[in-house]
């Protein structure tokens, strides 16, 4: 079966929902083993945007750029969304869900066997292109992977369903972050960033080529795994397309439906501001860590591990909190569990900015808890009227805001950087930012809860 084919080998999606004997079901039977082969795709997009979060401490130290300049990995990681959302939809419009998940592991690969040649030539634009590239594979995975879920069973259970393949992809954050700190950081060059300036030109391109070696052998070997499961959904029969265009509309006149739809604009500016507060919340808590310990005392390496463990420990946090959250949605609307969320996450940006210290830090891990079910409730509040091409390139859309969310992160970079009031660190002023973009998404879930409907 080639990449584009939607011959009846495919398994076609409306007659496995009519076949299934509850009219509700979560999963139909029939599209069980489907739905276990894109859910894993969550959990491989969770690995790539946790085992890359702490590579800006990384590169800032092993190319000696100032902090700014370093969060340059993660807008070059998330540009690819940017880039490759819409071509996706398009994409996947044309041929099939199926060909869309095989395109977006293929370019998922790519980025990651690209460290090989950026690791040899020693520079830190080649790795800049390599996470473009692979952000390439990851829109695609998520602009197909997202509404493939929601068509997978009855439009009743769609945003629980939703929210149920969602609550595995922190399962692969967490082995991002495993290996981020065990495989990455723990096996780095321990001297400083200042240590590192004052070493001679030739042992401190030594120590850089060892360091980017330690950096690239895991984006390396996760090619593999990706080409694994690229062969097993190549091969196995999937569901095609069930909500098929009827009106063969342009993409002008989809668009123009698409920017009419209240619900749906006002949901891609509060998934902007929600991926906004998650990338900065988990790529500076290993800053803010960090500088609770080395005020402790402790030194640079040890302390960035450890606050590294923070990092983990948030992340099982938010895991636990998505799956708690997905069985609360059976009892709440959807609106009302982000209003209480986003609440949650205001008061700990608060605890962050104005406790400090190891407090400060405990607050910051536990917003995480708060963020759990926001990207997936936002994606479903505003698709939940949407059908066919509209979802389609409404889903690219919403990927698409996570363009918009990696320059807060820069933003909060130069508070860090040139923040200079002594009763306040630059770390903690920083959360300011978080909790603005929390109101932004409580504001939507009101919004959604007493104006949507």
């Amino acid at each position: 079966m080639t990449i584009a084919d939607t011959s009846s080998a495919d398994i076609p999606a409306r007659a496995a929902h009519t076949a299934s004997p509850q009219k509700n079901a979560l999963i139909p039977k029939a599209l069980l083993i489907p739905f276990i082969l894109i859910t894993c795709c969550f959990s491989l997009w969770g690995f790539a945007n946790d085992i890359t979060n702490p590579m800006v401490a990384a590169f800032e130290k092993i190319f000696l750029t100032g902090t700014t300049e370093a969060t340059l990995v993660q807008v070059a990681f998330y540009s690819g969304y940017g880039a490759m959302a819409i071509p996706a939809a398009l994409f996947i419009r044309r041929f099939s869900y199926k060909a869309g998940i095989l395109m977006g592991l293929g370019l998922y690969a790519l980025g990651g066997l690209l460290f090989v040649p950026a690791s040899q030539i020693g520079e830190f634009y080649p790795f800049l292109l390599a996470y473009f590239v692979l952000t390439c594979g990851l829109a695609f995975l998520e602009t197909t992977a997202n509404p493939y879920i929601l068509s997978m069973g009855p439009s009743e259970t769609a945003t629980r369903r939703l929210n149920l393949a969602q609550a595995f992809n922190p399962l692969g954050s967490l082995l991002g972050m495993y290996t981020a700190s065990q495989f990455i950081l723990a096996n780095l060059d321990a001297r400083s960033k200042s240590a590192r300036e004052a070493l001679p030109l030739e042992e401190f391109e030594a120590v850089k080529a060892a360091d980017l070696t330690v950096v690239s052998t895991p984006y390396i070997a996760i090619g593999l795994v990706l080409a694994i499961l690229f062969v097993i959904i190549s091969l196995r029969a999937m569901p095609g397309n069930p909500t098929a265009s009827s009106d063969n509309a342009s993409l002008k006149a989809i668009l123009a439906r698409l920017v009419t739809s209240t619900r749906y604009v006002e949901g891609v500016i509060a998934q902007m501001f929600y991926v906004g507060a998650q990338i900065m919340c988990w790529t500076f808590i290993i800053h803010y860590g960090t500088e609770v310990f080395i005020s402790e005392g402790m030194a640079e390496k040890e302390a960035q591990i450890l606050a590294q463990q923070y990092n983990i420990a948030a992340m099982v946090l938010f895991c636990i909190s998505r799956f708690i959250c997905t069985f609360l949605l059976k009892f709440v609307s959807p609106g009302f569990l982000l209003i209480i969320l986003s609440s949650g996450g205001m008061l700990l940006s608060l605890g962050t900015i104005f406790i400090g210290g190891i407090d400060g830090l405990y607050c910051l891990v536990a917003i995480s808890g708060c963020m759990s079910l926001m990207f997936p409730t936002i994606y479903g509040i505003a698709l939940k009227t949407l059908h066919g091409d509209d979802a389609k390139i409404g889903a690219a859309g919403l990927v698409m805001a996570i363009v918009g969310g990696t320059f807060l992160p820069m933003l909060q970079a130069s508070v860090i950087d040139r923040w200079s009031l002594d009763f306040l660190s630059g770390a903690q002023a920083s959360f300011a930012l978080p909790l603005i973009c929390f109101v932004v998404i409580a504001i939507y879930g009101y919004r959604a809860k007493h104006l949507h409907g």
